[in-house]
């Protein structure tokens, strides 16, 4: 995974079968940096960080089945709930199933848990590539003549 503190949101995966399943923990600490601002005096962990971690661990199953690339990127988010809110001390348990993959394209079903119960769940297709291959492909490769 390229993502490092304070962006990665998975400690560790705990199950992982290539191109199929995979489950992943993160333990939800006070001292994240989101909750200074979400909210003070009642910290809540943003449901969009929450997807997030669920692509990161889909992200790990990529990676994992042999995909060549080293950047995932979102291309779609779908069916995205949220059933409760996760707090400070919370352990969520990230578990990621592959729908379907070609080529490059990934498509995923996920489901966020704490103690054992569904807070969060999402469908989402990814893409990985090689590099800054989206900069690339969106011409941000640097080009200041466009600038004023």
């Amino acid at each position: 995974m390229p993502h490092r503190y304070p962006f990665l949101m998975v400690d560790r995966i705990i199950e992982l079968e290539p191109a199929k399943r995979s489950v992943g923990i993160k333990n939800v600490t006070v001292n994240e940096p989101f909750f200074t601002g979400h909210f003070p005096g009642n910290p809540i962990m943003p449901g969009v960080l929450i997807v997030e971690a669920l692509a990161q661990v889909a992200g790990i199953t990529a990676f994992r089945s042999g995909v060549q690339g080293d950047t995932v990127y979102f291309m779609s988010i779908e069916k995205a709930k949220f059933r409760k809110p996760v707090f400070p001390g919370d352990q969520l348990r990230l578990e990621i199933t592959v729908l379907q993959r070609r080529g490059n394209v990934w498509k995923f079903t996920g489901n966020a848990l704490v103690d054992n119960k569904t807070v969060a769940e999402a469908d989402f297709t990814a893409m990985v590539l090689k590099g800054k291959g989206i900069q690339k492909a969106h011409g941000a490769s640097g080009d200041k003549s466009k600038e004023s």
